[in-house]
C-alpha cells in the first residue's frame, strides 16, 4: 500500500483544493502587510497570480520548480473583481 502524502490528505479532506507538481516560477514578489509578508508568484503557462502568506522574508522562488496546493478565490483590486489562487501549501521540488 502507498504511503499518503501531505497534498494527498489535503486534497482528498477538502475537494475545492487542486495540487499541482513541477510548476516553474517566472516571478516572485514578496511585500509588507501588517506584520505578514504577502509572496505573489507566476507560473509558467498560468495567467493567475498565485498567493501566500508567511510571517518573514524567503529567498526568492523565481527560476525554481515548486509543488503547490491551493484553490480559487476572488479579490477586489481597484474596483475590478480578480481570479486568485491561493496557495495553502507549496514545496521546492
Amino acid at each position: 500500500m502507498m504511503k499518503k502524502t501531505a497534498a494527498k490528505s489535503l486534497t482528498d479532506k477538502h475537494k475545492e483544493l487542486t495540487h499541482s507538481e513541477q510548476q516553474t516560477v517566472l516571478s516572485h514578489v514578496q511585500r509588507e502587510v501588517d506584520e505578514w509578508y504577502i509572496n505573489t508568484i507566476m507560473l509558467k503557462g498560468i495567467d493567475v497570480p498565485f498567493k501566500y502568506r508567511r510571517k518573514k522574508l524567503y529567498k526568492s522562488l523565481q527560476n525554481q520548480q515548486v509543488n503547490i496546493t491551493y484553490y480559487p478565490t476572488n479579490e477586489l483590486v481597484a474596483g475590478f473583481e480578480l481570479e486568485v489562487m491561493k496557495i495553502v501549501r507549496i514545496k521546492v521540488c
